[in-house]
């Protein structure tokens, strides 16, 4: 059994990837905020509360990644206010986040007319954090719709967390669905997330190709 761990493409050395026993395969480790690419017979995992994924593939050339994001947050005064560079902040973040993924699938050969789309999370999973998860569902469904790319399968909303393992070289995901939360992991790892990109601006522009 091959249990060596092949070098990623340029561009992912940070990426947290290890032997997966299991499923006898490399994977590789999502935390909030990150995204991978593969050319590889790899398996990307992650574990999302009410932050997506979106799982995208070339089905052609089986090329794939997946991204793990949510929209910063800011204050209704700051919103209402009418500061354009803090009201634009949110959909230029997620903009950010799905065009990278994007972008690093077609520079490694992938094709616009051949990419499709699974989305997972949003998840309302703390009431007292608000919807944050249907913000999220929102602007990516819009996302979808306004590039006209193809969405083959989303798992979306609901109250429970996820955990998501995708497998790009055939556009197989599965899905489990946390039920009880044994420990408060998932729900600081999102906390400390949104408070890192709260108000923070994005630094120039991506054109998708």
């Amino acid at each position: 059994m091959n249990t060596i761990v092949k070098p990623s493409l340029p561009g992912f050395s940070g990426i947290k990837r290890y032997w997966d026993r299991q499923h006898e395969m490399t994977a590789a480790k999502l935390l909030p905020g990150e995204y991978y690419v593969t050319r590889d017979d790899e398996l990307i995992t992650t574990v999302l509360g009410s932050c997506i994924s979106a799982c995208i593939r070339d089905r052609e050339l089986a090329i794939g990644g997946m991204n793990h994001f949510m929209l910063p947050e800011t204050s209704v005064e700051r919103l209402t206010g009418g500061d354009e560079a803090v009201v634009g902040t949110a959909t230029r973040y997620g903009n950010y986040a799905m065009e990278h993924l994007i972008n690093s699938i077609l520079r490694y050969g992938g094709k616009r007319k051949n990419l499709e789309v699974k989305l997972f999370g949003g998840g309302k999973i703390i009431p007292t954090l608000g919807d944050v998860g249907q913000r999220n569902i929102d602007f990516v469904l819009e996302y979808i719709d306004t590039e006209a790319l193809k969405l083959v399968s989303r798992d979306l909303g609901d109250i429970y967390p996820r955990k998501v393992n995708y497998y790009p070289r055939t556009g197989r995901v599965r899905v489990k669905k946390i039920k009880d939360l044994h420990n408060d992991t998932i729900v600081n790892r999102e906390r400390q997330y949104r408070s890192a990109i709260k108000d923070i601006p994005v630094e120039g522009e991506v054109e998708l190709f």
